[in-house]
C-alpha cells in the first residue's frame, strides 16, 4: 500500500496557493534514463522532413495540423531561431528543440517507466483527482541562449473540463534557476478565474476569451528555484510563467497534465484519443 504523499503542512499549501514543491522526488538515476531517452528521439529525427517551430506567443489559429495531431504522437517542436531563413540549423540539433510532445509516456518505455510512480496515483487521490487521466506529455529542453519565453497561462485553458479538474505535475530534470528560466507561480495561487480556453471547433484552432482579469506581474509572483529530481505539482487555475534561458545552462523538464475522468471532458478539447490509443492513469 501508498504512503501519504502529502503532509498535512503541503495539502494545505495545495489549497491556499495552488501548488507544492516536492523535492528529491525522482533519483539522479531516473533522471539520466529519461533524459537519455529524450536525446535519443531527437537524434533520430529527421528534420529535413519536419521543421516545426513551437511558441506560446503564436496566434491560435497559425497552429498546423502536425501540431494538432500530436496527442497520441511523440514530435520535435524547434524552439524559435533555430534554423535560418534557409532551413539549416544554426546549431545542433540536440540543442535545437524547443519540445517533445504530446504521448511519450504511452509511446516510449523509459518515458511510460517514469510516469508510472504510484506515488503520483497516491498526489492525485490526496488533491482530489479521483480517477487520474493522463492526457499529455511533454520533454521540454529550455535550451542554453535561445531557450524561448513561456508567457503567463493557466493549463485548464488547454484541458478544460467542467468542473475543471486539470492538474499539471512538472519533473526539474536540470536544476531550474532564474538564470535558465524556472517556473514563476501567482501569488493569488489557484484562486484565479480561468481566462481563457482553447478550442478546436469543425478543425479550426482558438483561443476563446472566458474573464478579462490581467495576467499577474512579475511583482505579484514568485520564482520556484528547484533542485533536478523535485516535483512540482499545480492547479489548472495557477497562473505561471517561465522566462527565456539566456544562460549557458539547460533546463529540462518533463510535464505531465492529468484531468480527472469524472469530469466532462469536451470534444472541442485539442487532444483527443482514439480506441487505438485510450487514455488511462498512470498504472
Amino acid at each position: 500500500m501508498t504512503k501519504t504523499v502529502l503532509t498535512p503542512d503541503q495539502h494545505q499549501q495545495v489549497v491556499d496557493q495552488g501548488y507544492v514543491v516536492l523535492e528529491n522526488f525522482k533519483s539522479p538515476e531516473e533522471l539520466s534514463t529519461l533524459r537519455q531517452a529524450a536525446l535519443q528521439v531527437v537524434d533520430g529525427f529527421d528534420f529535413s522532413a519536419h521543421q516545426h517551430v513551437f511558441s506560446t506567443t503564436a496566434d491560435a489559429a497559425a497552429l498546423g495540423e502536425y501540431f494538432l495531431t500530436s496527442g497520441d504522437q511523440v514530435r520535435c517542436f524547434l524552439e524559435p531561431g533555430a534554423a535560418d531563413e534557409n532551413g539549416q540549423l544554426r546549431v545542433d540539433k540536440l540543442l535545437s528543440v524547443n519540445k517533445l510532445g504530446h504521448a511519450m509516456h504511452d509511446r516510449i518505455p523509459a518515458f511510460r517507466n517514469f510516469s508510472s510512480d504510484p506515488r503520483l496515483t497516491a498526489l492525485m487521490h490526496e488533491i482530489g483527482v479521483q480517477t487520474p487521466h493522463v492526457w499529455q506529455s511533454m520533454y521540454i529542453f529550455k535550451q542554453p541562449q535561445i531557450g524561448g519565453e513561456v508567457g503567463w497561462h493557466q493549463d485548464a485553458t488547454y484541458f478544460y473540463t467542467e468542473p475543471l479538474s486539470v492538474k499539471t505535475l512538472w519533473f526539474a530534470i536540470d536544476d531550474a534557476t532564474l538564470e535558465n528560466g524556472c517556473l514563476w507561480v501567482a501569488q493569488t495561487g489557484s484562486d484565479s478565474p480561468l481566462r481563457e480556453v482553447f478550442e478546436v471547433i469543425d478543425g479550426r484552432p482558438r483561443t476563446r476569451q472566458l474573464d478579462s482579469a490581467p495576467w499577474p506581474d512579475l511583482q505579484q509572483a514568485k520564482p520556484l528555484e528547484v533542485k533536478a529530481g523535485t516535483l512540482v505539482c499545480f492547479s489548472g487555475t495557477l497562473p505561471h510563467y517561465s522566462a527565456p534561458n539566456r544562460s549557458d545552462k539547460a533546463r529540462h523538464a518533463y510535464t505531465l497534465h492529468v484531468v480527472d475522468g469524472q469530469a466532462h471532458y469536451p470534444k472541442t478539447n485539442w487532444i483527443q484519443r482514439g480506441e487505438d490509443l485510450p487514455v488511462r492513469g498512470f498504472l
